[in-house]
């Protein structure tokens, strides 16, 4: 399909200076042109949208989320994370079945969508459900079966990369996989190994909470007398790149691994927050040249997907953490909501507005809305004042998945509905 995105009010996209440009032709999966002339424009276009009262941005990453929690959301709030999981959240998911799975995942893809989410890593089980809902609903997935020694064993490792293999490069090239062992105190460094073997063997990536808690931290001493990070050095899991949620507690050491290992760092402020898990060291990491990007984690514990939220707390909480205002400025926050997102993902040609990038675009309304006057910075407007809800149009490999905020490829009622008759059983 032939799309042009016309008479753009601002084209925003990171490195990139592309404030002379008014137009975006789109073809196929692919972003052809990005133009300033108004006599290049054509006219035969499959389809023209008028952006006279938008701003146009790559699609945002969310590089860590479990979307089947959503259907957890509200149910287990104001706990400490070891009672969380161990007596709320994981006695639940023990009653989950594959449809709840599937409709969970629907239900956050949804709300991803809306708010402007174009790609997600997401981490869980039984997880052919949620590849079923990426597959259907246009979005594009990184998608991993979550791994505990105890529940899945040799067994399920070798079921996660028939998963990984099995999916990988489908639904036209928008879903892409990994191996998803939980964290270094549910998988032995004897299991670990054997999943980094698996994943060289395969090409794939490793999504792996690191270094969450203070709990955490104080069990990998007492077992190992080094941390997390230094134990995945020592037994070289970085061998394959690493996805590394949260990396809350990090010593120096730490941070100067995974600079020379090259690991994507997702930063979780929301759900960091929530649960008192600490605050990420960010400006250090991003000082050593580390890759940081954002995640949401789960809406069981955040509790909402909404990236444009957790950029402005992210941003503000380091701010008050380092003492210094300048720290993560908007136009560093957008970069790691995108084009950094990509690059943790490892994946190409994705999170930049640029010619012959993948076309995962976002039209946001800044007009007519309270929050979006004065017309200063519209970036300012969009990220500090306002939220996911003034996204309008969403584009994923070409496809319009939203427009005029209306899902083209999901039944909204139809999701609302069977949510509610779902969680009967947790009520």
């Amino acid at each position: 399909m032939n799309i042009l995105l016309k008479d753009i009010k601002k084209i925003y996209s990171p490195a990139e200076n592309l404030s002379e440009y008014k137009h975006i032709e789109i073809d196929g999966k692919n972003i052809k042109n990005i133009i300033k002339d108004d006599s290049k424009i054509k006219n035969d276009y499959d389809k023209v949208i008028d952006c006279s009262n938008m701003v146009a941005m790559p699609g945002l990453i969310n590089t860590h989320t479990h979307s089947s929690m959503s259907l957890l959301r509200g149910f287990a709030d104001d706990f400490k994370l070891d009672k969380w999981l161990n007596d709320n959240i994981w006695p639940a998911e023990a009653q989950l079945t594959e449809e709840d799975i599937y409709w969970g995942a629907m239900l956050a893809v949804v709300e991803m969508i809306k708010t402007g989410t174009t790609a997600f890593a997401d981490m869980y089980f039984q997880m052919d459900q949620v590849a079923q809902v990426v597959k259907k609903c246009g979005i594009r997935g990184i998608l991993s079966e979550g791994l505990i020694e105890e529940n899945d064993g040799l067994g399920g490792l070798n079921a996660s990369v028939d998963f990984a293999l099995r999916w990988q490069d489908k639904a036209e090239g928008r879903i892409k996989t990994t191996l998803g062992p939980h964290s270094p105190y549910t998988c032995s460094a004897d299991y670990l190994e054997k999943i980094r073997d698996k994943a060289v063997q395969n090409d794939l990536l490793i999504h792996i909470h690191i270094s969450e808690t203070a709990d955490e931290i104080s069990f990998m001493d007492d077992k190992y007398g080094l941390s997390t990070v230094e134990l995945f050095d020592k037994i070289n899991l970085f061998d394959a790149k690493v996805i590394a949620p949260h990396c809350v507690h990090l010593t120096d050491n730490d941070i100067d691994i995974l600079a020379d290992k090259n690991v994507g760092v997702a930063y979780n402020p929301a759900s960091n927050m929530k649960l008192s898990s600490g605050i990420a060291p960010i400006k250090k990491l991003l000082d050593k040249g580390i890759n940081v990007s954002y995640g949401t984690d789960s809406a069981a514990s955040n509790n909402n997907l909404d990236l444009i939220e957790e950029a402005r707390m992210g941003s503000y909480l380091q701010k008050v953490a380092t003492n210094d205002p300048t720290v993560l400025p908007i136009e560093e926050n957008i970069k790691m909501l995108t084009k950094n997102g990509a690059n943790t993902l490892g994946i190409k040609q994705l999170g930049e507005i640029k010619e012959g990038y993948l076309a995962d675009i976002i039209l946001i309304n800044i007009k007519d809305q309270v929050h979006q006057y004065p017309s200063y910075n519209y970036l300012s407007n969009i990220f500090y004042a306002g939220n996911g809800n003034d996204v309008d149009t969403v584009i994923v490999n070409g496809e319009i998945i939203m427009e005029n905020r209306n899902l083209t490829k999901i039944d909204e009622q139809e999701v609302y509905d069977k949510i509610e008759q779902l969680t009967q059983k947790f009520c």
